[in-house]
């Protein structure tokens, strides 16, 4: 059988995927149903860096391959390009994005040395999936190198339009790099419109009678593939002992009042700041919910050496400190901020025991919380989710309350609506919602993709 070979930065674990995320858990259940190889970054910073000897582990059909990076490597590409340039552009947040060339070139680098080594790992009947914006450039590289293989690039956060985009000095070369797959995904069909926009208005691409574009001397095929959950199982996570632990410890602490609950990593682009401010505005115009409803912000923090970050986190302290001096009592708390992650099964039972899940990015490219929240609830008692229009998301969870999370006052609105939302409209909403989640699932969607690599590659033409 054709292996499948996944390329991305972190490399999942191929055991307790209960404890990983939902993007893990997908791409594992691919590698056992194909057999295949998992490719990326180790994890850990050493001398040597992508020289470094392989770290090899094998289970079943399955076997990972791993190298570190150096301390330059891990500055200038990950740290450094991928997330001071990149992130913040495709997050349309120009204002955090830093154009350094020497990014860039480390960039180019870290991209050019994990093809390097992965090129001895593949088979001729090989099928490679590279993911994510770590690795614009990786696809240009094998073909470079001669791999013929189909390769197929997934983004998982947004592409934004031409007008974004082209502030990066180098836009035109990720373009570029990007036609060298011969499937290029996104999430929505909004993201892979902005794509498509670039194609044939900054560069004066063609469409083809069979749908795909001819640019700059290549030909790509581009399409939106919405990715989803493992539904089943994540609806029964709340029966196991860290979701029964967890929901038993929220309904006693909870009795009769409601919360809300928020899943994040702390970052500039999930909107945790106007959060905040909605739900205080929330107290101020509505008091009668004092007392009676608080916020749960799950929050643990992430690339803590880029400034932005420990600034936002800084803010949301500042905030929840200042909103609990505020409106706190002897015997309630409207913010509980909590910095430290929870094991997907232990967040089962905190989602269904929540009545309103919030979740509000200022841009994001799917956010599967949404879609967690939803499988977790109770049927006969299900919470409201509360959605912002500029999570991809929101494209398919038309039946959740969507929002502007840029307005405060929009923001606090639905919030007072979701808490007093009759249960005839809760159910029917989450029944809608619940059915998209369960059909619309992560092997499907790793099907869709694959099926479609295999369908259009084309040897020939797949290196321009």
């Amino acid at each position: 059988m054709t292996r499948i070979v996944i390329v991305s930065n972190r490399v999942g674990p191929l055991t307790d995927t209960g404890r990983a995320g939902g993007l893990a858990v997908a791409l594992v259940d691919v590698l056992r149903e194909r057999g295949g190889l998992w490719f990326g970054w180790s994890g850990e910073v050493s001398e040597d860096g992508t020289y470094s000897p392989l770290r090899l582990y094998e289970d079943g059909n399955v076997s990972t391959a791993t190298i570190d990076v150096a301390q330059a490597d891990y500055d200038e590409f990950y740290a450094g390009y991928s997330n001071r340039a990149l992130w913040p552009t495709l997050h349309y947040r120009l204002d955090l994005t830093d154009f350094d060339r020497r990014l860039e070139e480390g960039y180019r680098r870290v991209n050019e040395r994990f093809a390097s080594r992965l090129v001895p790992l593949l088979r001729p009947d090989d099928i490679v999936w590279v993911h994510d914006y770590h690795f614009f450039f990786l696809g240009e590289t094998l073909r470079a190198a001669g791999v013929e293989n189909p390769i197929g690039f997934f983004l998982h956060i947004p592409f934004p339009v031409p007008e974004v985009l082209t502030a990066l000095p180098n836009h035109k070369d990720i373009v570029k790099a990007m036609l060298a797959y011969d499937l290029v995904g996104f999430q929505t069909s909004q993201h892979l419109s902005g794509f498509e926009r670039y194609l044939l208005e900054e560069v004066d691409g063609e469409r083809l009678e069979d749908g795909s574009i001819a640019a700059m001397d290549r030909r790509v095929v581009a399409d939106a593939f919405p990715i989803g959950i493992d539904g089943e199982a994540f609806s029964t996570f709340h029966e196991t002992t860290e979701g029964r632990e967890n929901f038993t410890l929220m309904r006693s602490e909870l009795e009769t009042r409601k919360q809300i609950v928020g899943v994040d990593r702390i970052d500039y682009s999930k909107g945790l700041p106007e959060r905040f401010e909605a739900f205080e505005r929330l107290l101020e115009l509505y008091p009668e919910h004092k007392g009676e409803v608080s916020l749960l912000q799950i929050a643990p923090p992430s690339r803590s050496e880029v400034r932005a970050y420990t600034q936002i986190q800084r803010l949301l302290e500042g905030l929840s400190g200042r909103i609990n001096g505020r409106f706190s009592d002897l015997d309630w708390t409207p913010i509980h901020f909590i910095t430290r992650s929870f094991p997907r099964r232990a967040l089962a039972g905190i989602y269904r025991a929540s009545a309103v899940g919030l979740v509000t990015p200022l841009r994001d490219g799917m956010n599967l919380v949404a879609k967690e929240y939803i499988a977790a609830q109770d049927p006969e008692d299900p919470g409201v989710l509360v959605l912002s229009r500029f999570a991809g998301a929101a494209e398919e969870m038309r039946e959740a309350l969507i929002v502007n999370p840029y307005s405060i006052d929009e923001l606090a609105e639905a919030l007072r609506r979701a808490i007093q939302m009759p249960l005839e409209e809760r159910k029917e909403r989450w029944t809608a919602l619940n059915a998209k989640v369960m059909t619309n699932t992560a092997s499907n969607w790793s099907r869709r993709f694959l099926d479609r690599l295999v369908e259009i590659h084309t040897p020939a033409e797949a290196d321009g």
